[in-house]
Parts: C-alpha cells; structure tokens; sequence
C-alpha cells in the first residue's frame, strides 16, 4: 500500500516543520503531534500510512507511544519509524522491540527520509 498520509510526532517545532516541509513538498499529506499522547491519538482519529516517531519527549516518550500503537486493534498495522538523536545500538534494539519497523538517527536529511519512505510503500 502507498504511504500518503503521515503522523509526525516530535515535541520540536522545528524538527516538526523540517519533516512537514520536506514531506509535503514530496506529495504526502502531514498530520503532526507534539507529544507521545498526542500522537496515539491523532494514530487513532486519523489512521496514517506511517507515523515518524520521535523519542525524547515530555509525557510519553516515543519508545511507549510506540508501543501502545503498535498494541492497539485499530493502529497495529501502521508502520513507524522511530526519529532520535539516540543513537545507541541499545536504543536501536529497544525501539525495535517496542514495534517500530526502522529507526532513523537525526539529524534527518531530506534524501534519506523520503529514501525510507519509498522503499516502505
């Protein structure tokens, strides 16, 4: 299935609208969140292709959102690549096992994010 519409979910509001910019610019349709609750709920409301997932965040961090989109009946089919400054192999593992189909370390170029996202859909 073609990724079209995509949950950004990231506490910056310049990571926000680098991602939506760059995503837009593309032909993607952008939904953005600003926090790890925000964003489970917006995953329900809205039901992305993909959601981009930071994971330092205030609240819920990306590493729990993930976790309880990827259990949830109605989100559990939406891949989510997990968008960090962490760039432990350890975080790489945890987000994995938390549901997340890649991980992506920032800083993001445009090229690599729209290269991800083509080679999903």
């Amino acid at each position: 299935m073609p990724v079209k519409k995509i949950l950004i979910v990231d506490d910056s509001p310049t990571e926000r609208a680098f991602m939506e910019s760059t995503l837009t610019k593309a032909g993607y349709q952008c939904v953005t969140a600003n926090s790890g609750e925000e964003g489970i709920e917006r995953a329900k409301a809205e039901i992305p292709d993909l959601i981009l997932m930071d994971v330092v965040m205030p609240g819920l961090n990306g590493f729990q959102a993930t976790r309880a989109i990827t259990r949830e009946e109605t989100t559990k089919h939406i891949p989510i690549f997990i968008c960090t400054t962490k760039d432990q192999e350890t975080d790489k593992i945890w987000g994995m096992r938390q549901g997340a189909k890649d991980y992506l370390v920032k800083p993001l170029t445009p090229a690599d994010l729209l290269a991800k996202i083509k080679a999903l859909g």
